[in-house]
């Protein structure tokens, strides 16, 4: 197989791409495109303890720890003692996160807008339903080779 033919060199290649343009968009905000993972999360999920953060993104702990540390100093989260478990703490967006949900989803919209230029419906669909077969088949073999 060529390097022209491997699939992971184009994924890599889009995620450099793709982790400019983010880097570029969030820049007003002072967020890098660390942090933003973890506000995207929460904005599924308020309120997940600092360890879910780090298994939903698969991060190691100390990633997440000063991720959150950034984000609380620039008054984008709180995190607050866990009522149900005292060693934990739980995750939560300000009222300032809140505020600017749209424009972070805009990243996203508009990077998938330029990712998918020129692709019928139907192909944008097909690139939809590889993409999660591969990621599945990536987190299958990762999680049986630990």
């Amino acid at each position: 197989m060529n390097k022209e033919n491997s699939i992971g060199r184009w994924i890599s290649i889009l995620y450099r791409y793709g982790q400019i343009y983010v880097g570029k968009r969030l820049k007003p905000f002072g967020i890098g495109k660390g942090q933003f993972m973890y506000l995207m999360k929460l904005f599924e999920k308020d309120g997940l303890t600092q360890d879910e953060l780090s298994e939903k993104l698969n991060m190691d702990k100390g990633t997440t720890a000063r991720a959150l540390l950034k984000l609380e100093e620039q008054g984008y989260i709180v995190r607050k003692e866990n009522k149900h478990d005292r060693r934990s703490n739980q995750v939560f967006l300000t009222e300032q996160s809140k505020n600017m949900k749209s424009d972070l989803f805009s990243v996203l919209h508009d990077w998938t807008e330029i990712l998918s230029q020129n692709l019928s419906e139907e192909e944008r669909q097909q690139v939809l339903v590889l993409l999660d077969r591969m990621s599945n088949n990536a987190a299958e073999y990762i999680y049986e080779h630990r």
